[in-house]
């Protein structure tokens, strides 16, 4: 038991030393590791204090380098603004100086005028002073003078038997009669060297535009003739009971007469466009050698369709030949329809390109717009393109065409005055006016029938015997000159110049004509007798 107990409390106080040897080996490791990370914290906190205060050194010694750097250049700066604000003191100093010597310059110059002014103002007086004098000098001689008139005047009419008046009315009748006469005569020859000059100059500007102007001439006719192989193709084209004659009348709205001429066929109508459809549909259709009233109808269709392709190639020829640019398509397709559509005889296209190229040299002539010229030119006669279709004037047409599509105004003002239907306002419209006239008025331009030509005579001759003092008078080169005989007793030499204008304005207001019409008044006095 006690060798157990010893042995017990033997193992109990081993336990415990363990224990408290554990204990104390615990704490003198904690002990130890809470100094040695102290002394690594200390010396990590060094080497930070260290580093901040290395850094805090750079930036202060950076501050003091920016510091210095900024006061030196706010020193710069100030001595600049200085040395400018100097500079402008000493610009400003000197503009000073220069106005203060002009406004001495004005001052003297200012002076010196006052003093010319006052030596002028003397001046002026002395000589108002002499008017003075002379005035009254010569109002005391006009006195004198009216009374010497007065007396003069009495002296006359006891003389002469004759009152004042009656005096002044004969010596009136003199000087106007003297007056008229040599008016007359300088009036007359101021004329003629204005329209000697003028008739040169036009001359030449008519001569040189259609000399660069090669059109050619023909007369178109109303009926188209087309030759065929055979009279036996009569025949044909008339069809059974005449179906295939009809068919070809109705599809194309053309007379087709067939008579005895050989191998011939006529087709009559005043459209040239039908005309001419009729007629390329009668070659094809002989040529093709089907003939009946389907086919007829097939062919004309065909051919309306390539005359409308060829109408469209001719307004584009035209364009391009007058050099005139950015036609609207339907201007260029209606410019087309012109090749078949004449006037008096004439081609109305072939006219139309004549007064384009006549008008654009006659502008390069005369300083205008040539471009515009040939334009207005080309496209003064386009409403005959439809005139048969729309109510109106060839001119109201064209204008409304225009305007449709936008044409140049001076271009639309050319195509309405140039038949004179408004006053021409602009050199252009005038120039498209005179090119029409010529072309129109050339020699075997246009076809004009007997009843016309005889009508228009009559009227030119009733113009000049309406006036007092004509005895006979003669319409001669075809319209183009009058001569009129007037009555030497109720005429003097003087008078005629007058009737001769008179006459011409007359036949300008009344009458309608291409080109110009010569008056030619003439006063002849004979004396007869007879020996016995």
């Amino acid at each position: 038991m006690l060798n157990l107990g010893s042995l017990l409390l033997g193992n109990a106080g081993l336990t415990i030393g363990l224990s408290v040897g554990i204990v104390v080996a615990f704490v003198l490791g904690g002990l130890i590791g809470w100094l040695v990370i102290n002394k690594l914290t200390r010396g990590k906190l060094g080497s930070v204090q260290d580093e901040c205060e290395r850094m805090r050194n750079d930036a202060r010694s950076q501050a003091d380098a920016y510091l210095k750097e900024s006061r030196l250049e706010i020193s710069e700066e100030r001595q600049r603004m200085r040395s400018e604000i100097e500079r402008e003191r000493r610009d400003s100093r000197a503009e000073q100086q220069r106005a203060e010597h002009r406004l001495s310059q004005r001052e003297d110059q200012i002076a010196s005028r006052e003093l010319l002014l006052d030596k002028k103002s003397i001046a002026i007086d002395e000589q108002k002073s002499e008017l003075e004098a002379k005035q009254r000098g010569i109002a005391a001689l006009q006195e004198e003078l009216a009374q010497a008139h007065e007396k003069m005047s009495a002296e006359l009419q006891r003389v002469s038997g004759m009152t004042a008046e009656e005096a002044k009315q004969i010596l009136m009748e003199q000087l106007l009669d003297e007056v008229r006469k040599d008016a007359a005569v300088k009036a007359k020859e101021i004329e003629q060297a204005a329209k000697d000059e003028a008739d040169k100059k036009a001359k030449n500007i008519i001569a040189l535009a259609v000399q660069r102007c090669a059109a050619d001439h023909a007369s178109e006719i109303s009926v188209s003739t087309v030759t065929l192989p055979g009279d036996d193709m009569k025949g044909r084209l008339i069809g059974r009971v005449g179906r295939n004659i009809r068919a070809i009348e109705n599809s194309t709205g053309v007379d087709l007469i067939i008579d005895d001429t050989p191998d011939v066929v006529t087709v009559s109508a005043f459209d040239p466009v039908r005309r001419e459809i009729a007629k390329l549909a009668i070659e094809k259709l002989v040529s093709d050698g089907r003939i009946h009233p389907a086919r007829i109808e097939e062919t004309v269709d065909k051919v309306k369709r390539e005359l409308e392709a060829q109408m469209k190639q001719a307004g584009e020829d035209a364009a391009f030949d007058a050099n005139v640019l950015g036609l609207h398509s339907e201007i260029i397709r209606l410019l087309g329809r012109l090749k078949y559509r004449t006037s008096y005889g004439q081609n109305v296209l072939k006219h139309s390109l004549e007064v384009s190229y006549l008008a654009g040299a006659m502008a390069s002539e005369l300083g205008a717009d040539v471009k515009l010229c040939r334009r207005a030119g080309l496209l003064h006669d386009i409403g005959k393109a439809i005139d048969h279709e729309v109510e109106g004037t060839h001119i109201s047409i064209g204008v409304e065409l225009c305007k449709k599509f936008r044409e140049n105004p001076a271009v639309i003002h050319a195509i309405e005055a140039h038949h004179g239907d408004v006053e021409a306002r602009t050199l252009e419209a005038v120039i498209v006016q005179s090119a029409d006239a010529i072309s129109g008025a050339r020699p075997g331009a246009r076809r004009e029938s007997v009843e016309n030509y005889v009508r228009r005579l009559e009227k030119i001759e009733n113009v000049a015997n309406s006036f007092a003092g004509v005895e006979q008078s003669y319409a001669i080169q075809a319209g183009r000159e009058i001569r009129v005989i007037v009555k030497p007793e109720e005429v003097d030499d003087s008078a005629t110049m007058f009737m001769a204008k008179e006459i011409a304005r007359k036949l300008e207001a009344e009458l309608d004509y291409p080109g110009q019409i010569k008056v030619n008044v003439i006063r002849e006095l004979r004396s007869v007798e007879y020996a016995k």
